[in-house]
Parts: C-alpha cells; structure tokens; sequence
C-alpha cells in the first residue's frame, strides 16, 4: 500500500513539473489573478472560490484534459533507485541491441554524406530561401534530382535485426514455453492471448454495437449509428478527453472524427501553436538539412505512388520538413528505448558542448516514414492543426514502431503477439508457411511497422486507428495481422513458395477491419 502511495506522489509530482512548463500553466495563472477583480471572489474564501471560478468557466476541465493526456504517455512508475535508463528500458539486452541499430543508422547517413560531399546541414542562399517560401504550397511540382539519394534502411532490414535478438540468460531455451515458440522472433516477452485480448478488447465484442460493420443481428446499423453518433455529440459538447476515448473504442462517425481524435490527443489549436508551427516552417526555409532529401525521396515512393495519398503530397512536405526541425519531439526520448543521434562541429568530434542533435528533432526517417502522416491529412486540412495531431501521434504511438524495446506496444511484442496467435490458434498453417520457406512474419511485417497505412482503404485504416487511440495501445495492429492470416487461410494452405503466399496477401485494400477482428477474438477462436 506504502509503495503504491508512493509511486501515486511520484507521478504526481512529475505531471506537475511538467505542465509548470506548458502554455497551459501560463493561461490558468493569468486568469487566476484576472480572476481576482470578479465580486465574487472573496479573500475569506480565496481559495476554493478560484477553484469554483476555474470550474464553471471551463479551465478545470481543460486541467484535468492535460492531467489525463499526460498520463496517456506516462511510463509506469518505477523503483527511486532505478537508473533513469530504466525509464527508457528495462532489459539491458534491448537498450544494447538499440543502441547498436542506431549506430548502424548514423553509419549509413554517415556514408550518404560522405559519397554525395553533402554536409548535413547548411543555411540556405537568400535566393533559394524566397524561392522555397513562393512554393511552398506546391513542393509537389518540383522534381530535385533524388537518384543518388537511398532510404537510410527499410522495414526488412530492421525485421533482420529483430531477428537476431536474443536474451542472453535464455539463450539455451530455459523456458519451457519458450523453446515451443518456432516464429522468428526468439525473445521471452510476456503477451496476451485470445482470453486476455477478448477482456482487454471487451467493446469489439459481438453484442456490442460498431461502426465498421455493416449487418447487426441485435440492432439495426441505422439505429446504432443514429445513437452513436448523439452520443458522440454529447461527449464533444462535454470536452473530456476520457469520455471521448471511452466512446472512440466502437469507432467514430466520419463527420466527428477529427474534432474527437483532437480531444483524446488534447490538441487545440491556439494563436501560440500556430505561431509555433510558423517558426518551423520558417527554419526550415532558412536551413537546408540532408533529411529534406530523404523525407523527399520518401514521399516520391510512397505516398505519390498510392491512389489515396497522392493528392497530399505538399501537405506531406510540409509537416515532415517542420517535424524534422521540433525540438519539442526531443522530450519523447525520457520514455522512447531510441537516443536522439548527435552531430559535432568539424574538428570537435566527442566534445559534448560541441554536440547537436541531429536532425533537430532526433528521429531520422525510413523508407515509409510519410505513411503516419498520410491518412491524417484526409481529417485536417489546415497545416498547423495537422502538423500538432501528426506530432501527437508519433510521440504517443508510432515511435514504437520503429524502436526496439520490451513495451507491450513496441515492435518486437507486436511480431511475438502476431506469431503466438497464429502458432496458437491457426497451427496448421503456420507450420505450413513455415516449412515452405514462408515465416508468416516476413509477410505481416511491413503492416504492423506503417500500422497498415497503404495497406487498407483510407476509411477502414480511421476506424483501425480509431481503436488505436481508443485503447491507447498498438496491439490490435498484431491481432488484426492474424485475423488477415485467418481469413485467407485456405489459400494459404494451398501455397508452396513465399512468394505465392506474398501474391495472395498483397492486396488488402478490400478488407473489412472491423468483422476480420471480431470474427478472430470472439466467434472463431476458442
């Protein structure tokens, strides 16, 4: 009990450290002492009259929305004596095998840099400054001279790495449980299975009502939308960021979607953000960085080439060559297994008070990197609420996606939660596929690390992330990857070669989200 009080005062005390930094704690004071000339303010009762003001004039709410999106992110609590890499990591083997990816990152920018003679950065000529701020609305019509330029890796070289994990103290299979696991993924991480998920994933029950499916045996679809949808109009009306979440779990109306998604990520778009927003585009006029290149090269080979995303093309620019240059996304690394890479002025190399971070923000983007943004573009269309949304999802989420770490959420659970499921309850074919060559893996990868963005129509992919934010978890992305293998398992059964089996997956874009996933967590599955 003494502990769990304990760890209480310590996330306290951090929440409050944290928005003594923010706007947030700025604007609550300035209406507090404003607050002072109201009549009914009275010195005798000063304190709980404030308290009274703060509630009746909507900041409480906007306090406890911050309070609650704070604890959305937070790690769990751990031991005070516990090094704050614990924060970061617990498994030492993981913080080592991250550490040395990262190193194989820089070593292939690094190269990059040193085959092309191109510094990392430079300040932009005055000429070529005005001509990037005359179009900046249409970056998409221009055509740099991206041959020599190479994604820095790609999801199959990192499933490689993910691959050759392994826990030095079960390294002769020491766990029973484990040595009958025969994925690829050979770590001993604890995952859910189907009991678990069906509690866990309680509202995408069959008797529940959902948006995403389109026949109901207890209610009319119409009936359930019409309600839902009143509902949803209510919880907006109300502002609380954890009724909105709650009520996201059985999915969002089209029309609600991006003002809920807004509340649950606890984004309003106030004068400072945009002006925020402008400072970076304004950087990004002023210096040149060798990851505007990749982040071009990038949206050239995925986002261009997909009939949903093309038409974002410049919204994509936008917001990944601002994303690049926040600083504020550095904060994310205190609970992200990743260390933000470090660049050193010529001649300096290893002299700290020399070092930068870079690129500003600490994330070096891959092959797909456009894909988070993408989807987000078809709910907001003014670039500093989509650039704020965009940067709240990757802090919260999509950073595990390309991290390596023991989080339930991270990739590596992910594969083991995708591979279990399929070894457990879909035996027969995974022993298949496995034995012509075709680790189910190898083929679900590249959906789980881009959270199935290019990979589903544009409308299932809203109601998949919809739980996403819902849950406040990425575990469906694995348990969605199984129902995928379920689905189409009879031809499945019937393939010889990898390649087969990529040809009768490689084409989702006609699948429903929301019947593939309840059909595998509760009519299925025993």
């Amino acid at each position: 009990m003494l502990q769990e009080e304990s760890d209480l005062a310590l996330i306290i005390a951090q929440i409050v450290q944290k928005l003594k930094g923010s706007n947030l704690y700025a604007q609550l004071e300035r209406q507090a002492w404003a607050s002072l000339q109201r009549p009914e303010i009275k010195l005798e009762s000063l304190k709980e009259d404030i308290k009274e003001f703060f509630k009746i004039s909507g900041w409480e709410k906007k306090l406890q929305n911050a309070v609650y999106s704070e604890l959305s992110v937070f790690p769990l609590p751990s031991h005070p004596a516990a090094p704050p890499e614990h924060l970061k990591e617990p498994l030492v083997y993981m913080r080592k095998a991250q550490g040395s990816w990262e190193k194989r990152i820089l070593k292939s920018l690094n190269s990059m840099c040193t085959e092309l003679s191109i510094p990392l950065a430079r300040k932009r000529p005055v000429g070529e400054q005005k001509e990037l701020l005359n179009k900046w609305n249409e970056m998409g019509t221009d055509e740099p001279d991206l041959s020599l330029f190479r994604p820095v890796y790609a999801p199959k070289d990192f499933l490689e790495v993910l691959i050759n994990l392994r826990n030095p103290n079960y390294e002769n299979g020491d766990s029973h449980s484990f040595r009958t696991h025969l994925g690829l993924i050979q770590v001993p991480l604890k995952v859910k299975d189907i009991p678990e998920l069906k509690e866990f994933f309680v509202e995408l029950g069959l008797t529940a009502g959902q948006l995403g499916i389109d026949d109901s045996t207890q209610v009319p679809p119409e009936l359930f939308e019409n309600e839902h949808v009143r509902i949803g109009q209510k919880v907006l009306s109300e502002q609380d960021s954890a009724a909105a979440q709650q009520y996201i779990r059985q999915g969002s109306p089209t029309a609600l979607r991006a003002e809920l998604w807004a509340l649950i990520l606890n984004i309003s778009s106030q004068p400072e953000d945009i002006l925020y927003y402008e400072q970076l585009k304004t950087n990004v006029i002023q210096h040149d960085l060798l990851v505007d290149s990749l982040i071009y090269k990038d949206v050239k080979l995925t986002a261009s080439n997909d009939d949903y995303y093309f038409v974002f093309e410049d919204y994509l620019y936008q917001v990944l060559l601002c994303f690049s240059r926040d600083t504020s996304v550095l904060g994310h690394f205190a609970y992200n297994s990743a260390s933000p890479p470090k660049s050193y002025i010529r001649g300096k190399l290893g002299l700290e008070e020399y070092a930068v971070f870079y690129p500003p923000n600490g994330v070096i983007p891959f092959h797909g990197f456009s894909m988070y943004v993408a989807p987000l573009c078809f709910l907001y269309h003014e670039p500093s609420k989509l650039y704020q949304i965009f940067r709240e999802m990757y802090v919260r989420f999509f950073f595990r996606l390309h991290s390596i770490s023991s989080h339930p959420s991270g990739i590596v659970s992910l594969c083991l939660l995708f591979e279990t499921l399929l070894q457990t309850y879909l035996p027969q074919l995974f022993y298949h596929l496995r034995e012509i060559g075709a680790q189910p893996l190898r083929i679900s990868f590249k959906w789980m690390v881009r959270a199935f963005s290019g990979y589903l129509a544009t409308d299932q992919l809203l109601l998949l992330w919809d739980r996403i934010l819902g849950y406040n978890s990425l575990e469906i992305l694995a348990v969605l990857a199984a129902a995928v293998f379920a689905f189409r398992a009879v031809n499945l059964m019937e393939v010889t070669s990898l390649a087969a089996a990529e040809a009768v997956l490689a084409d989702l874009s006609t699948l429903k989200v929301m019947p593939l996933l309840q059909i595998f967590l509760f009519a299925t599955v025993t």
